[in-house]
């Protein structure tokens, strides 16, 4: 059996690694257009950055060491130019000599990737201009001269981009053509990015595009969509990734949006064809999901299939629909996801509410507390939907939960009962993820009503249950202060108000994070007002507001 494996990284080599684990005389061909196969380049950015000093560190193997262990005939340097399904052959070419040959094939995967989008921004050929996608562009980024570095982009490898360019000393700017960093973040998490990145000395444009690039002999000039004029020596590219599968689609093989179409066990529409990784998207998946964790779990399974097939057996697993969980560190923050997000939910029409949770990551007595923001949205049967959390320490494993949760098909409810592991240095007895769970829990329930910050507006009546200091340093017009521990024999004042202000609308409880808010809310719809409360408390809003927070709270 001949297997030829079309791209050497991620997704192409861990099919080709699985499959000789599962059939020792298969004779196995990577070809990789690129000089390097088998390389991190989920590392790249922390190269630019110089946290990781030595290049040789991002080669996890070499075409000799693969040969070696694993008998497989890695060829780089060379490229797929054509497919003939019918012949069961492929065309390469040698990216160093031009010189062509067929190979011919059993069984092929296809794991192509993706190249960077090049958006129509005049002067974009200037060599100034560089993407961070392959290791030759981390060695080139990591000895470009000069001071100065615009990155446009703020997608995961835009702020990394950044981040690292920033920590070599450049003035760096951040440019984004959405209203935020990091877009599949909901607003209220990605403000807490930018609040980082402003931090670390990057100065953030959203909302505005870059619309021409001006060559200069010491410097390249950026212009913005709002007029604003930036001066680069050096420009990173990262407005996002195309599929790489124009000899696919020449080949006559099924496409969607120049993607691969694959089924769950990355069957492509061709015989004996397999396809794996950024340049793929499953069926009823809305959008592709590049991430490298999907594909080399894929890739292990699409082995699997052709060695059962091989062997007449059908034991392979089939490939889940991703959940496109994923992780950036931003400075001393780290910013994580999983499922869907706003815009994916409205979009599919899909009716749900939004939970904001503030707690910290262990036991707040013991040194070193910082909160977990938490934001999950919840259908209304109770089904997670996707979750974000950003903080300084513990996101990675509480999205990690939460997405093991989801894989599980578990309920929002069931995140009461994990049984997650407590000491004060790591945890609380109630988890982040337990607390989360029990917000949605009282929401599904009926215990509890939400306002989610973005319904907030500057006519809601709210009742703020915070200390007079607190709401003396920023509060809603609207609103009338009464700490929660006065609340109870102060309802005279809340009915008084309500009759002269608020009338038969609802109003809202407010805290600081929403657990003061969650006491005062039961005691005032105990006593039969018109009640909800703001989901996340003033943090919650003012990330919400962002830089419009001082506008819209009041002080004093």
């Amino acid at each position: 059996m001949r297997v030829v494996v079309v791209g050497g990284v991620a997704g192409g080599m861990s099919a080709a690694a699985r499959l000789r684990r599962r059939d020792e005389t298969a004779q196995i061909i990577v070809l990789e257009r690129g000089s390097y196969v088998s390389f991190a380049n989920c590392g790249l950015p922390y190269y630019v950055s110089g946290e990781i000093a030595d290049p040789a560190k991002l080669l996890l193997h070499t075409p000799q060491s693969l040969k070696a262990a694993l008998n497989l005939d890695v060829r780089i340097n060379s490229e797929v130019t054509g497919i003939d399904s019918g012949e069961h052959c492929v065309k390469v070419a040698s990216t160093d000599t031009g010189e062509t040959y067929t190979l011919s094939y059993d069984h092929l995967i296809l794991s192509p990737g993706a190249f960077a989008n090049r958006p129509p921004i005049e002067g974009l050929d200037s060599p100034r201009v560089r993407t961070l996608r392959t290791v030759d562009d981390a060695l080139a980024l990591r000895q470009a001269p000069g001071a100065r570095a615009v990155v446009l982009g703020a997608g995961f490898v835009g702020v990394e981009a950044a981040e690292a360019l920033a920590c070599r000393g450049l003035e760096t700017h951040l440019v984004e053509f959405a209203d935020h960093v990091l877009p599949p973040l909901e607003v209220e998490m990605a403000t807490l990015v930018t609040e980082e990145l402003r931090n670390l000395g990057i100065q953030v444009h959203a909302g505005v595009a870059a619309r021409t690039i001006a060559r200069g002999e010491e410097c390249d000039s950026v212009t913005l969509s709002d007029g604003t004029v930036l001066h680069a020596d050096v420009i990173v590219l990262s407005t996002g990734v195309r599929p790489d599968t124009a000899f696919v689609e020449a080949a006559g093989i099924e496409t969607s949006r120049g993607y691969i179409l694959i089924d769950r066990q990355g069957h492509t529409s061709a015989d004996n064809i397999y396809a794996i990784g950024d340049g793929t998207i499953g069926p009823d998946e809305e959008r592709p999901v590049t991430l490298a964790g999907p594909a080399n779990r894929g890739g292990r399974l699409i082995a699997d299939a052709i060695a059962d097939r091989e062997h007449g057996t059908d034991t392979a697993r089939r490939i889940p629909k991703p959940q496109g969980t994923a992780i950036v560190r931003v400075g001393t923050r780290t910013a994580a996801m999983t499922g869907a997000n706003r815009a994916t939910l409205d979009a599919a029409g899909i009716e749900y509410f939004t939970v904001h949770t503030h707690a910290n990551q262990h036991a707040g007595y013991f040194p070193g507390a910082q909160p977990v923001h938490i934001l999950m949205h919840v259908g209304v049967d109770g089904e997670i939907l996707g979750a974000q959390a950003v903080g300084v320490d513990g996101v990675d494993r509480r999205i990690d939960v939460i997405a093991t949760a989801m894989r599980a098909r578990l309920k929002a409810a069931d995140l009461i009962d994990l049984d997650l592991a407590y000491s004060p240095p790591y945890g609380q007895a109630k988890d982040p993820v337990n607390q989360t769970g029990m917000v949605a829990h009282n929401v599904l329930t009926g215990e509890l009503a939400l306002t989610s910050p973005s319904e907030l507006t500057e006519d809601t009546p709210v009742l703020d249950v915070r200390s007079a200091a607190e709401y003396a340093a920023g509060h809603m017009r609207k609103s009338l202060n009464i700490p929660h521990t006065e609340l109870r024999d102060r309802l005279d004042e809340v009915r008084a108000w309500v009759d002269e202000e608020v009338g038969d609308r609802p109003f809202v409880v407010m805290c600081a994070a929403g657990v003061r808010s969650w006491i005062g809310y039961r005691i005032v719809r105990a006593a039969g007002f018109n009640v909800t409360m703001l989901s996340g408390g003033i943090q919650s809003l003012r990330a919400w507001l962002g830089d419009r927070s001082g506008a819209v709270l009041v002080k004093g």
